[in-house]
């Protein structure tokens, strides 16, 4: 506890803080919300969560946008007993399955999700670092799982990472457009990219983010100090 804040930290890594009094505070936590908001905000209705942590992602996508069915994959046991304990808000639409991610996706059967946010990471030597590597199978992987005009996020540890990840993800789009999104904050080196079925407008996006916080007084007076940029 930090305040009115809960943190999970594991071998020296920050995976998770979440206050219910502010379900945005400027984390990269946030930016893995936050391109869900290309979509009007009633879209979403049935989001993917790889790798759960502490569940900040699961608990902003549940009070700002109250899903009907957020789905979370993690595989480790003790990060998935802190969430379900300590950080995941009571009576949300949640299902948290204790798995290793790939090996769920490919078992996987059931519908479609709008979308499908991939955080997964692990450590090492004290600092976070990808788990899987984000190549043209892991893509069209991910892509399966979205619905037409879905968003797939993807938390990186840097701009580097992510533009040799857009190398082959272009080479899984065929005729399709190539729509992808850079976010970013400040305070972290983390560059997290949305990929877009269908043209976005980050001025709908901010948007339908006052709209959203406008319930949120303590969000605001903080200030949202992201970055969203168009890969070119």
């Amino acid at each position: 506890m930090a305040g009115n804040s809960r943190r999970l930290y594991k071998d020296g890594v920050f995976h998770s803080q979440w206050n219910a009094t502010r379900p945005l505070s400027n984390g990269v936590w946030d930016l893995l919300f936050l391109p869900a908001l290309f979509r009007q905000p009633q879209a979403t209705q049935r989001v993917l969560v790889l790798g759960v942590g502490g569940g900040a992602v699961i608990n902003t996508f549940t009070t700002l946008l109250n899903p009907q069915e957020i789905v979370g994959v993690e595989l480790d046991p003790v990060h998935i007993k802190i969430a379900r304990e300590h950080f995941l808000l009571p009576g949300a639409p949640v299902k948290l399955h204790q798995a290793d991610a790939v090996e769920w996706i490919d078992g996987y059967q059931g519908d479609r999700f709008d979308v499908v946010v991939e955080d997964l990471f692990t450590e090492q030597a004290g600092e976070p670092v990808k788990a899987v590597a984000v190549g043209k199978t892991w893509f069209r992987k991910l892509q399966r799982l979205l619905r037409p005009g879905g968003v797939l996020t993807i938390n990186f540890e840097g701009p580097e990472q992510m533009r040799e990840a857009g190398l082959a993800y272009c080479g899984t789009l065929g005729s399709r457009p190539d729509i992808r999104y850079q976010f970013s904050q400040p305070s972290y080196g983390n560059s997290v990219c949305a990929f877009l079925e269908v043209p976005g407008s980050p001025a709908k996006l901010r948007t339908n983010l006052s709209e959203l916080l406008r319930a949120y007084p303590a969000c605001r007076a903080s200030g949202q100090k992201f970055k969203v940029r168009k890969v070119v």
